[in-house]
């Protein structure tokens, strides 16, 4: 049984992140203009609730059930922080259950300079496996710095942009009325060591008067109702895996609705033999530290 255990898809939501400057020209990893330029996320909470939407082929997974917590803060000035947990139960229908549990907690330099990560993951009763390290950009390249799951230095391609850039990328793609992006991304997941080729597919903008066919606290906030939003599906790739048929099949792809701020709802994780959806359950904004203004 494949079990729901690949959850840096889950991470990379940091998708949930912020937005930067609405211009047409995309400005260069660890540019200054980020934070002269960029307007601050919305701190905020969310959580989400799992379940499964259909299984494809030879797929064992007969339901599935679980809830992400996510807490996001931070400014330019100060960098972002995001704070990541979800829980998971899936069955194959045969009495068989897998019970995976992430934590994740980041923090990211917002010019894209550096990148803080743990993952700590636990499946049943398995022990944890758990990934720490660093990453920072300098002279072209990136470096990281891993504690664990071993200690040991790696260095990547200088163009990779950590979470946080990837989603202000995308939002500045959107608002510049561009349809597709594409982009290298690391963020630390597996072992620490794999980096990740990006396909977004942007569609047409949803203005905040349209509460959608699905609504949800996010799109019931008074302070949200005025922002505008985009559908995007995000494929990932895995750097340097072998094509089938000249054709290389993403790991697994996520779409979502993304709001100007940061925000996102109505998510889906596509894992090519099985699809998750996650619902917004909740929306605080209250239990969220203030942003300190730049000095």
């Amino acid at each position: 049984m494949r079990h729901y255990s690949r959850c840096r898809a889950l991470r990379l939501w940091p998708w949930f992140l912020t937005t930067i400057v609405a211009a047409a020209t995309l400005p260069a990893p660890g540019s200054a203009t980020h934070a002269a330029a960029g307007v601050s996320f919305l701190s905020h909470q969310a959580l989400y609730d799992l379940s499964l939407v259909k299984s494809r082929g030879s797929s064992s997974i007969n339901s599935a059930s679980g809830r992400i917590l996510y807490k996001f803060s931070g400014s330019a000035c100060e960098g972002y922080t995001s704070d990541f947990r979800q829980v998971s139960e899936m069955n194959n229908g045969e009495g068989e259950t897998t019970l995976s549990d992430m934590r994740s907690t980041s923090w990211e330099d917002a010019e894209g300079k550096a990148y803080r990560f743990k993952i700590v993951t636990r499946t049943n009763d398995s022990d944890q496996s758990e990934v720490d390290g660093i990453a920072e950009r300098k002279g072209g390249k990136i470096t990281v710095k891993l504690k664990r799951p071993v200690a040991k230095t790696v260095t990547i391609d200088g163009k990779a942009v950590f979470p946080t850039e990837q989603i202000q990328r995308i939002i500045a793609a959107a608002r510049a009325g561009k349809s597709v992006l594409e982009l290298t991304v690391y963020d630390g997941s597996d072992n620490g060591e794999k980096v990740y080729n990006t396909f977004s597919v942007i569609g047409k903008p949803i203005r905040g008067e349209a509460s959608g066919s699905s609504p949800d606290p996010s799109t019931a906030n008074d302070q949200m109702k005025t922002l505008t939003r985009w559908p995007v599906t995000v494929s990932y790739y895995e750097r340097g895996a072998a094509h089938a048929n000249g054709e290389q099949t993403p790991n697994y792809s996520m779409s979502f609705e993304l709001f100007e701020d940061g925000v996102s709802r109505a998510l889906v994780l596509d894992y090519n033999d099985f699809v998750i959806s996650g619902k917004m359950d909740k929306f605080d904004l209250s239990d969220v530290r203030s942003v300190r203004p730049c000095k």
